[in-house]
């Protein structure tokens, strides 16, 4: 489980570094405002995992509607013959 921190706002401003030094023993702080949770601070290794987290969803989910795509019988699927035969008589068709 992850261990957080949580600081108002102001310490941003007013205990900067030592915010920076308590992500060294909790993996994000929660920053508040008036109370109320406005924004996480995370360090950098962190982020670059979330972001390859968020690029692998993507990727899945794309993957998911491509091949529910592909099992609907209406769809056409070309392979690359297909697909340059095409191009070619595109391309003759505008005289290029």
């Amino acid at each position: 489980m992850f261990n957080a921190q949580i600081r108002p706002a102001r310490d941003l401003r007013n205990n900067y570094a030592e915010i920076r030094k308590s992500l060294e023993q909790n993996d994000h702080v929660i920053i508040t405002n008036k109370g109320v949770g406005e924004s996480v601070l995370i360090g950098i290794e962190l982020y670059a995992k979330f972001e390859e987290f968020l690029h692998h969803q993507y990727i899945y989910e794309e993957l998911q509607k491509t091949k529910s795509k592909a099992s609907n019988p209406d769809v056409k699927l070309y392979d690359a013959e297909d697909v340059f035969t095409e191009v070619d008589q595109i391309l003759e068709a505008h005289g290029l």
